[in-house]
């Protein structure tokens, strides 16, 4: 590893930790492509980096959301605890995805999303939902109501496809607590950070286990990581919650569309 290299890995963590805090998706969904197709990682060791940083990303974040006091910590711990078994079941099924299936699988995946945040649907409460309300600490007042259940399901199918993709779920969880469980955006993105810590530390320890992390490069984005993930935290207070979104949805098509190609072999 050159000086120049080292100092490129660290870049790109801070870029990748700022955007993934700011929208709660962690940045796995950024990290992939870059191990995949700029530093030609296999897929198994693509993820397993991905889900360490992303860890360390939303370990970072966390804490800047805890102390704006965004975070819904009964909800969290909740959702956190669902996404545990497929966290490490996931991480076996990786192991035996041929490169073509895996870039088109994450592709699909992201495509999926970018769509669903554009259309705007929403889904309103069930009438057996449970009224929540939290103070950040800027003084406002975010009052919610969330069937539960829904989110403590759909993290079960985050857990899996976190460890399958290396995405950290984010990407899938914000979206899903935005439109199905009415979460305010600047909530859903707390929350879903505080449970991407806990579901990546589980698939990371995995993936570690199994021998599938590089931890030089680990190492040296973490450190662009951890710092990121503290002024992504901090820009978000300034960003509008439909502006979120549309970034969010935006990001996602791109780099969907770029893996697209990747599968299909039309770019190397």
């Amino acid at each position: 590893m050159t000086l120049l290299g080292g100092v490129i890995l660290i870049a790109l963590g801070f870029l990748v930790g700022s955007f993934g805090t700011l929208i709660g998706a962690g940045g796995g969904w950024l990290l992939v492509p870059i191990l995949l197709l700029g530093y030609h990682f296999t897929p198994p060791v693509a993820v397993g980096t991905s889900l360490a940083l992303v860890f360390l990303n939303a370990l970072s974040g966390s804490i800047a959301y805890l102390r704006q006091r965004r975070v819904d910590l009964s909800l969290g711990w909740k959702f956190a605890a669902a996404t545990v078994p497929g966290a490490i079941g996931g991480a076996f099924l990786t192991r035996v995805l041929s490169l073509q299936v895996f870039s088109l699988a994450f592709a699909i995946v992201l495509l999926a999303i970018a769509v669903f945040l554009f259309s705007g649907l929403s889904m309103a409460p069930s009438s057996r939902a449970e009224r929540r309300w939290i103070s950040d600490a800027s003084g406002e007042t975010h009052v919610y109501h969330v069937d539960v259940w829904k989110g403590v399901l759909v993290s079960v199918v985050v857990g899996f496809m976190s460890s399958v993709l290396g995405i950290g779920g984010g990407i899938i969880h914000v979206p899903f607590l935005i439109v199905a469980c009415s979460l305010p955006v600047h909530v859903a993105t707390a929350t879903s950070h505080f449970v991407l810590s806990i579901s990546a530390f589980v698939g990371a320890a995995t993936f570690l286990a199994l021998g599938q992390v590089n931890l030089e490069t680990t190492a040296l984005m973490g450190i662009g990581v951890l710092l990121g993930a503290q002024v992504g935290a901090r820009v978000s207070l300034q960003t509008s919650a439909v502006a979120l979104r549309r970034l969010l949805a935006g990001a996602l098509a791109l780099v969907g569309v770029r893996m697209v190609f990747h599968a299909l072999r039309y770019v190397h």
